[in-house]
Protein backbone atom coordinates (compact mmCIF):
# COMPACT_ATOMS: atom_id res chain seq x y z
CA UNK A 1 0.00 0.00 0.00
CA UNK A 2 1.65 2.93 -0.95
CA UNK A 3 1.75 6.20 1.55
CA UNK A 4 -1.25 8.65 1.69
CA UNK A 5 0.92 12.18 1.37
CA UNK A 6 2.83 10.69 -1.65
CA UNK A 7 1.89 11.85 -5.25
CA UNK A 8 1.43 9.04 -7.98
CA UNK A 9 1.63 9.31 -11.57
CA UNK A 10 -1.66 9.93 -13.21
CA UNK A 11 -1.40 6.38 -14.76
CA UNK A 12 0.40 3.67 -14.07
CA UNK A 13 3.27 2.88 -17.06
CA UNK A 14 2.78 -0.24 -18.97
CA UNK A 15 6.35 -2.29 -18.19
CA UNK A 16 8.26 -4.35 -20.86
CA UNK A 17 6.89 -7.71 -20.93
CA UNK A 18 10.52 -8.96 -20.87
CA UNK A 19 11.08 -7.15 -17.49
CA UNK A 20 8.75 -8.18 -14.56
CA UNK A 21 10.31 -6.52 -11.76
CA UNK A 22 12.17 -3.03 -10.78
CA UNK A 23 15.04 -5.72 -9.79
CA UNK A 24 14.97 -6.52 -13.28
CA UNK A 25 15.44 -3.50 -14.83
CA UNK A 26 18.89 -3.35 -13.01
CA UNK A 27 20.89 -6.02 -15.20
CA UNK A 28 19.00 -4.46 -18.22
CA UNK A 29 20.28 -1.03 -17.46
CA UNK A 30 24.25 -2.36 -17.14
CA UNK A 31 24.09 -4.65 -20.02
CA UNK A 32 23.53 -1.48 -22.16
CA UNK A 33 26.50 0.63 -20.47
CA UNK A 34 30.31 0.61 -21.46
CA UNK A 35 31.07 0.35 -17.07
CA UNK A 36 34.20 -1.62 -15.09
CA UNK A 37 33.03 -4.70 -13.21
CA UNK A 38 33.88 -2.85 -10.05
CA UNK A 39 31.60 0.35 -11.31
CA UNK A 40 28.80 -2.10 -11.97
CA UNK A 41 28.79 -3.78 -8.53
CA UNK A 42 28.77 -0.62 -6.99
CA UNK A 43 25.78 0.44 -9.30
CA UNK A 44 24.21 -2.48 -8.31
CA UNK A 45 24.38 -1.83 -4.61
CA UNK A 46 23.43 2.23 -5.44
CA UNK A 47 19.99 0.90 -7.03
CA UNK A 48 19.33 -2.55 -4.28
CA UNK A 49 19.94 0.22 -1.25
CA UNK A 50 16.90 2.24 -3.29
CA UNK A 51 14.68 -0.68 -4.11
CA UNK A 52 15.23 -1.85 -0.04
CA UNK A 53 13.95 1.95 0.63
CA UNK A 54 11.37 1.92 -1.11
CA UNK A 55 10.03 -2.00 -0.09
CA UNK A 56 10.71 -0.36 3.57
CA UNK A 57 7.83 1.71 2.60
CA UNK A 58 5.75 0.09 0.33
CA UNK A 59 6.34 2.28 -2.38
CA UNK A 60 6.79 1.13 -5.83
CA UNK A 61 10.06 2.52 -7.40
CA UNK A 62 7.89 3.15 -10.77
CA UNK A 63 5.88 6.03 -9.07
CA UNK A 64 8.16 7.45 -7.09
CA UNK A 65 8.74 11.42 -7.23
CA UNK A 66 11.31 14.14 -6.33
CA UNK A 67 9.88 14.11 -2.92
CA UNK A 68 10.79 10.32 -2.31
CA UNK A 69 14.23 11.12 -3.89
CA UNK A 70 14.79 14.07 -1.44
CA UNK A 71 13.79 11.77 2.05
CA UNK A 72 16.31 8.78 0.62
CA UNK A 73 18.82 11.37 -0.02
CA UNK A 74 18.46 12.71 3.47
CA UNK A 75 18.62 9.24 4.64
CA UNK A 76 21.52 8.76 2.83
CA UNK A 77 23.37 11.82 4.42
CA UNK A 78 22.73 10.61 7.98
CA UNK A 79 23.93 6.97 7.37
CA UNK A 80 27.55 5.96 8.70
CA UNK A 81 29.88 4.14 6.41
CA UNK A 82 30.74 0.88 7.14
CA UNK A 83 33.91 0.78 7.06
CA UNK A 84 34.52 5.01 8.28
CA UNK A 85 31.78 4.87 10.80
CA UNK A 86 31.14 8.29 9.93
CA UNK A 87 28.42 10.02 7.90
CA UNK A 88 28.58 9.61 4.07
CA UNK A 89 30.48 12.47 2.34
CA UNK A 90 28.13 14.54 0.24
CA UNK A 91 30.43 13.34 -2.86
CA UNK A 92 28.99 9.60 -2.28
CA UNK A 93 26.02 11.23 -2.00
CA UNK A 94 25.72 12.70 -4.91
CA UNK A 95 27.58 9.76 -7.10
CA UNK A 96 24.60 6.87 -5.27
CA UNK A 97 22.35 10.16 -6.84
CA UNK A 98 23.88 10.07 -10.05
CA UNK A 99 23.31 6.45 -10.44
CA UNK A 100 19.92 6.40 -9.44
CA UNK A 101 19.18 9.40 -11.89
CA UNK A 102 20.90 6.98 -14.87
CA UNK A 103 18.88 3.99 -14.14
CA UNK A 104 15.57 6.12 -14.17
CA UNK A 105 16.83 7.77 -17.57
CA UNK A 106 17.11 4.23 -18.74
CA UNK A 107 13.52 3.61 -17.48
CA UNK A 108 12.25 6.60 -19.14
CA UNK A 109 13.37 5.04 -22.32
CA UNK A 110 11.80 1.72 -21.97
CA UNK A 111 8.53 3.91 -21.29
CA UNK A 112 8.63 2.12 -17.71
CA UNK A 113 8.34 5.60 -16.20
CA UNK A 114 6.84 9.09 -17.54
CA UNK A 115 9.59 10.95 -15.98
CA UNK A 116 12.89 10.71 -14.24
CA UNK A 117 11.95 11.61 -10.31
CA UNK A 118 15.83 12.42 -9.47
CA UNK A 119 15.64 15.20 -12.31
CA UNK A 120 13.81 17.61 -10.07
CA UNK A 121 15.25 15.89 -6.37
CA UNK A 122 17.93 18.31 -4.34
CA UNK A 123 21.42 16.94 -4.84
CA UNK A 124 24.38 17.53 -2.45
CA UNK A 125 26.67 20.77 -3.29
CA UNK A 126 29.84 18.71 -3.86
CA UNK A 127 32.97 21.24 -4.02
CA UNK A 128 34.94 20.31 -7.06
CA UNK A 129 38.09 22.32 -4.95
CA UNK A 130 38.20 19.70 -2.14
CA UNK A 131 39.00 15.70 -2.22
CA UNK A 132 38.67 13.73 1.35
CA UNK A 133 41.47 11.62 -0.04
CA UNK A 134 44.61 12.49 2.68
CA UNK A 135 47.70 13.17 0.33
CA UNK A 136 51.27 12.30 0.32
CA UNK A 137 54.21 14.73 -0.10
CA UNK A 138 56.92 13.58 -2.04
CA UNK A 139 59.48 12.50 0.60
CA UNK A 140 56.50 10.15 2.07
CA UNK A 141 56.40 8.60 -1.35
CA UNK A 142 59.85 8.21 -1.46
CA UNK A 143 59.35 6.62 2.35
CA UNK A 144 56.83 4.24 1.44
CA UNK A 145 59.04 3.24 -1.73
CA UNK A 146 61.71 2.68 0.08
CA UNK A 147 59.86 0.60 2.62
CA UNK A 148 58.19 -1.61 -0.13
CA UNK A 149 62.42 -2.20 -1.14
CA UNK A 150 63.25 -3.61 2.27
CA UNK A 151 59.77 -5.47 2.79
CA UNK A 152 60.49 -9.56 3.13
CA UNK A 153 58.43 -12.48 2.53
CA UNK A 154 56.92 -14.74 -0.82
CA UNK A 155 54.95 -11.40 -1.51
CA UNK A 156 57.64 -8.77 -1.32
CA UNK A 157 58.80 -8.75 -4.53
CA UNK A 158 54.61 -8.44 -5.98
CA UNK A 159 54.58 -5.98 -3.71
CA UNK A 160 56.98 -3.47 -4.66
CA UNK A 161 55.73 -3.63 -7.91
CA UNK A 162 52.19 -2.88 -6.82
CA UNK A 163 53.41 0.40 -5.13
CA UNK A 164 55.56 1.38 -7.89
CA UNK A 165 52.94 1.09 -10.08
CA UNK A 166 50.69 3.33 -7.54
CA UNK A 167 53.42 5.62 -7.04
CA UNK A 168 54.60 6.22 -10.78
CA UNK A 169 51.45 6.24 -12.84
CA UNK A 170 49.23 7.07 -10.71
CA UNK A 171 46.58 4.51 -11.54
CA UNK A 172 43.01 3.83 -9.57
CA UNK A 173 43.28 0.78 -7.59
CA UNK A 174 40.74 -0.81 -9.60
CA UNK A 175 42.79 -0.26 -12.68
CA UNK A 176 45.87 -1.93 -10.73
CA UNK A 177 44.10 -5.01 -10.04
CA UNK A 178 42.30 -5.30 -13.35
CA UNK A 179 45.68 -5.64 -14.93
CA UNK A 180 47.07 -8.97 -16.66
CA UNK A 181 50.21 -10.24 -17.89
CA UNK A 182 48.98 -9.75 -21.77
CA UNK A 183 48.54 -5.85 -21.03
CA UNK A 184 52.82 -5.24 -20.61
CA UNK A 185 54.31 -4.87 -23.79
CA UNK A 186 56.49 -2.02 -26.03
CA UNK A 187 55.80 0.94 -27.79
CA UNK A 188 58.19 2.99 -29.91
CA UNK A 189 61.23 2.34 -27.84
CA UNK A 190 58.70 2.30 -23.97
CA UNK A 191 58.05 -0.27 -22.34
CA UNK A 192 54.13 0.51 -21.55
CA UNK A 193 50.90 -1.27 -20.16
CA UNK A 194 47.26 -0.80 -21.18
CA UNK A 195 44.10 -1.24 -19.36
CA UNK A 196 40.51 -0.11 -19.70
CA UNK A 197 40.19 2.84 -17.37
CA UNK A 198 36.88 4.60 -16.08
CA UNK A 199 34.42 5.02 -18.36
CA UNK A 200 35.74 1.31 -19.90
CA UNK A 201 38.07 4.09 -22.46
CA UNK A 202 41.13 1.63 -23.07
CA UNK A 203 44.09 3.66 -22.31
CA UNK A 204 48.20 3.32 -22.02
CA UNK A 205 50.77 3.96 -20.08
CA UNK A 206 54.74 4.54 -20.51
CA UNK A 207 56.21 2.34 -18.00
CA UNK A 208 59.21 4.01 -15.93
CA UNK A 209 62.72 2.46 -15.59
CA UNK A 210 61.83 1.82 -11.78
CA UNK A 211 58.27 0.59 -11.96
CA UNK A 212 59.76 -2.12 -15.17
CA UNK A 213 62.57 -2.89 -12.74
CA UNK A 214 59.71 -3.96 -10.01
CA UNK A 215 57.84 -5.58 -12.55
CA UNK A 216 60.75 -7.92 -14.04
CA UNK A 217 61.83 -8.88 -10.78
CA UNK A 218 58.41 -10.06 -9.41
CA UNK A 219 57.74 -11.71 -12.71
CA UNK A 220 61.43 -13.57 -12.59
CA UNK A 221 60.49 -14.47 -9.14
CA UNK A 222 56.66 -15.70 -9.69
CA UNK A 223 58.12 -18.01 -12.88
CA UNK A 224 60.68 -19.34 -10.84
CA UNK A 225 58.36 -20.12 -8.21
CA UNK A 226 55.99 -21.80 -10.75
CA UNK A 227 59.38 -23.64 -12.29
CA UNK A 228 58.86 -21.92 -15.72
CA UNK A 229 60.03 -19.48 -18.34
CA UNK A 230 58.81 -15.75 -17.80
CA UNK A 231 56.99 -16.03 -21.06
CA UNK A 232 55.17 -18.85 -20.66
CA UNK A 233 53.42 -16.50 -17.53
CA UNK A 234 49.55 -15.64 -17.98
CA UNK A 235 46.57 -15.05 -16.76
CA UNK A 236 46.21 -11.99 -13.89
CA UNK A 237 49.31 -9.34 -13.56
CA UNK A 238 49.23 -9.34 -10.06
CA UNK A 239 48.67 -12.53 -7.43
CA UNK A 240 48.02 -13.30 -3.86
CA UNK A 241 50.53 -16.67 -2.94
CA UNK A 242 47.23 -19.15 -4.23
CA UNK A 243 47.45 -17.61 -7.63
CA UNK A 244 43.92 -15.73 -7.12
CA UNK A 245 44.13 -12.24 -8.29
CA UNK A 246 44.94 -9.86 -5.72
CA UNK A 247 41.70 -7.49 -4.81
CA UNK A 248 41.64 -4.01 -4.32
CA UNK A 249 41.43 -4.41 -0.41
CA UNK A 250 44.79 -6.15 -0.29
CA UNK A 251 46.14 -3.24 -2.11
CA UNK A 252 44.24 -0.96 0.99
CA UNK A 253 46.02 -2.77 3.72
CA UNK A 254 49.16 -2.89 1.97
CA UNK A 255 49.79 0.38 1.08
CA UNK A 256 48.72 1.10 5.05
CA UNK A 257 51.56 -1.57 6.03
CA UNK A 258 54.03 -0.08 4.56
CA UNK A 259 53.29 3.55 5.32
CA UNK A 260 53.35 2.21 9.07
CA UNK A 261 57.05 0.86 8.34
CA UNK A 262 57.97 3.79 6.47
CA UNK A 263 56.82 5.91 9.64
CA UNK A 264 54.23 8.12 8.02
CA UNK A 265 51.82 9.77 10.58
CA UNK A 266 48.53 9.29 8.47
CA UNK A 267 49.01 6.18 7.43
CA UNK A 268 45.55 4.76 9.23
CA UNK A 269 44.08 6.59 6.91
CA UNK A 270 45.83 6.47 3.77
CA UNK A 271 44.97 4.72 0.81
CA UNK A 272 45.65 3.65 -2.56
CA UNK A 273 44.46 6.61 -3.86
CA UNK A 274 46.73 8.77 -2.08
CA UNK A 275 49.33 7.70 -3.88
CA UNK A 276 47.13 8.79 -7.27
CA UNK A 277 46.94 12.14 -5.44
CA UNK A 278 50.91 12.35 -4.85
CA UNK A 279 51.45 11.96 -8.82
CA UNK A 280 48.99 14.28 -9.42
CA UNK A 281 50.41 16.80 -6.96
CA UNK A 282 54.68 15.86 -8.01
CA UNK A 283 53.45 16.33 -11.77
CA UNK A 284 52.19 19.69 -11.56
CA UNK A 285 55.02 21.07 -9.19
CA UNK A 286 57.71 19.68 -11.59
CA UNK A 287 56.39 21.95 -14.16
CA UNK A 288 54.37 19.04 -16.24
CA UNK A 289 51.51 20.68 -18.29
CA UNK A 290 47.99 20.45 -16.82
CA UNK A 291 46.64 18.81 -20.12
CA UNK A 292 49.32 16.08 -20.01
CA UNK A 293 48.28 15.30 -16.33
CA UNK A 294 44.96 15.71 -17.17
CA UNK A 295 45.49 12.85 -19.99
CA UNK A 296 47.84 10.73 -17.58
CA UNK A 297 45.35 10.44 -15.21
CA UNK A 298 42.11 10.10 -17.75
CA UNK A 299 39.98 12.76 -16.69
CA UNK A 300 37.58 14.23 -19.04
CA UNK A 301 37.29 17.32 -16.90
CA UNK A 302 40.74 19.33 -16.21
CA UNK A 303 38.81 20.51 -12.91
CA UNK A 304 39.09 17.00 -11.73
CA UNK A 305 42.65 17.14 -12.34
CA UNK A 306 43.29 20.33 -10.66
CA UNK A 307 41.45 19.11 -7.44
CA UNK A 308 43.77 16.17 -7.65
CA UNK A 309 46.77 18.86 -7.37
CA UNK A 310 47.33 19.37 -3.92
CA UNK A 311 49.52 21.88 -4.10
CA UNK A 312 48.22 24.68 -6.90
CA UNK A 313 47.53 27.00 -4.00
CA UNK A 314 51.41 27.80 -3.56
CA UNK A 315 51.96 31.31 -3.52
CA UNK A 316 55.26 30.16 -5.75
CA UNK A 317 53.50 29.14 -8.32
CA UNK A 318 51.01 32.55 -8.14
CA UNK A 319 51.48 33.35 -11.87
CA UNK A 320 51.72 37.28 -10.67
CA UNK A 321 55.48 36.30 -10.29
CA UNK A 322 55.65 35.53 -14.08
CA UNK A 323 53.76 38.34 -15.16
CA UNK A 324 56.03 40.73 -13.27
CA UNK A 325 59.23 38.58 -14.44
CA UNK A 326 58.11 39.44 -18.05
CA UNK A 327 56.96 43.15 -17.32
CA UNK A 328 60.96 43.52 -15.52
CA UNK A 329 62.49 42.15 -19.09
CA UNK A 330 60.55 44.65 -21.03
CA UNK A 331 61.59 47.28 -19.44
CA UNK A 332 65.09 45.94 -19.11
Amino acid sequence: MLRPDVPVLSRTPARPALLTAPADFTEAWLRNRRLSEHTRDAYRRDIAGWLAWCAGRELDPLRANFLDVNAYARQLEATLGARSGRPLTPATVARKLSALSSWYEFLVKLRAVEANPVAGADRPRVDRDHSATVGLTPEEVDALLAAADADTGPTAARNRAAIALLADLGLRVGELVSLNLADLGAERGHRSVRFVGKGNKPRRRALTPGTAHALDAYLSARAAAQGVPVEQLSGPLLVTTTGARLDRHSVFRLVRRLARTAGIPAAAKLSPHSLRHAFATTARAEGVPLEDVQDAMGHADPRTTRRYDRDRHNLDRDPAYVIWAARARRRG
